[in-house]
């Protein structure tokens, strides 16, 4: 059964981000989600799509079992996807993700 809780903890720990911080980047508030972990709250589907949003996934990719053949599927879609552009749009989003970590 997928548990949501995990999910999260374990996006926030791929992140290093603390419950402060993902309330920041999500921007809902540090109760709404201490009370996800202590009260053992389920979240609801807004408070699930803003932590995705802060993330950068979808709602699909949060609800998706680990699956490798998902994972290596979206980093062959993303490698074509850079493929494709030209030499200077490539270096753009070298910089733009650089920004980023």
């Amino acid at each position: 059964m997928f548990n949501a809780q995990q999910r999260i903890r374990q996006l926030m720990d791929e992140r290093g981000w603390t419950i402060y911080r993902l309330a920041q980047e999500s921007k809902l508030s540090q109760t709404t989600i201490s009370n996800i972990f202590k009260r053992n709250n389920q979240p609801s589907i807004p408070t699930v799509n803003a932590i995705c949003d802060a993330c950068g996934i979808t709602l699909a990719q949060f609800f998706a079992e680990d699956d490798p053949a998902n994972t290596l599927n979206a980093r062959s879609e993303f490698d074509n996807s850079v493929a494709a552009l030209k030499e200077d749009q490539r270096e753009a989003l070298a910089a733009f993700i650089k920004t980023m970590v």
